[in-house]
């Protein structure tokens, strides 16, 4: 039964995202049950195109990625894929009438990372991006505000701010493994080798924006949506909390991550703040 295989379709992007992101996870699960699978099936999508550019060293990464690319077309124009991934990714596009663009604009992010090793312009820099960051945030949007056009221009930008905050700080928190490992530059006009604290903190300023735009945008969502999205939100804030407290050439030599019982008193926090409608 084709519905058996969309069940399994679903658990596979679910299981994706526990095994993968433990924050995103968390967030995802304070999240309604109505949209809750959506985000699973976008965020498993997303994952595997990433970890194919990320990680499979060992392997020819662009063949890998072009047999990825064109699975992704055939699931998307046949509304069916034998790779459960994209087999549960293709529904929820379908269902939110999400913007073909938004995932040609991913995807070209993604390629990048096969080749291109810096940006030097702030340009490139914000084009990738948008591609890799803004682009996942409005498909999450498309889902929050289940396919409401008004509502999703309404918030469209201030969901890119979000999207672009959150990469940032990933960025920042992985300029070791970045660097060191992938040879990726992704600062623009940043010397990383001799991360200083002007330059640190002027990439700290631009995230924090980022964030306040972002913000914004939280506030006006649909109930089902907001706490969630909420905990995502003050789960990279604290991120960037500690990485505005570690000094820019122990950014490049370590990993700062928030521990798992930071995250569970992020969560109660948060959950108050909710309650009481302080957000």
């Amino acid at each position: 039964m084709k519905s058996l295989f969309d069940t399994v379709s679903y658990n596979c992007s679910k299981l994706v995202t526990k095994s993968y992101s433990t924050s995103f996870s968390l967030a995802t699960k304070m999240l309604y049950k109505t949209i809750r699978n959506d985000i699973y099936n976008i965020y498993g999508f997303v994952r595997f195109a990433d970890e194919i550019v990320d990680s499979f060293h060992n392997y020819n990464k662009e063949k890998l990625f072009n047999k990825f690319s064109d699975d992704l077309e055939l699931a998307l124009k046949g509304k069916i894929s034998l790779n459960p991934i994209l087999n549960s990714f293709q529904y929820t596009f379908h269902k939110y009438d999400i913007d073909k663009s938004l995932v040609d604009a991913f995807m070209k992010s993604m390629r990048l990372d096969l080749h291109k090793t810096d940006y030097l312009t702030t340009e490139e820099y914000n084009d990738y991006i948008y591609g890799s960051a803004d682009v996942v945030g409005l498909m999450c949007l498309k889902v929050f505000v289940r396919g409401n056009k008004k509502k999703y221009g309404e918030l469209k930008d201030t969901a890119m701010a979000l999207g672009s905050a959150f990469q940032k700080v990933n960025f920042l928190r992985d300029l070791k493994a970045d660097h060191d490992v992938l040879n990726r530059t992704y600062f623009p006009n940043t010397d990383l080798n001799n991360l200083d604290e002007l330059s640190k903190q002027d990439i700290i300023s631009d995230i924090e924006k980022d964030f306040e735009k972002g913000l914004s945008g939280i506030k006006k969502l649909p109930i089902e949506a907001k706490f969630g999205v909420f905990m995502a939100y003050r789960y990279y804030k604290q991120l960037l909390k500690k990485l505005k407290r570690t000094p820019a050439l122990k950014i490049k030599d370590s990993r700062v991550r928030v521990s798992n019982p930071k995250k569970i008193e992020l969560l109660m926090r948060s959950y108050v703040k909710y309650q009481l409608n302080l957000i």
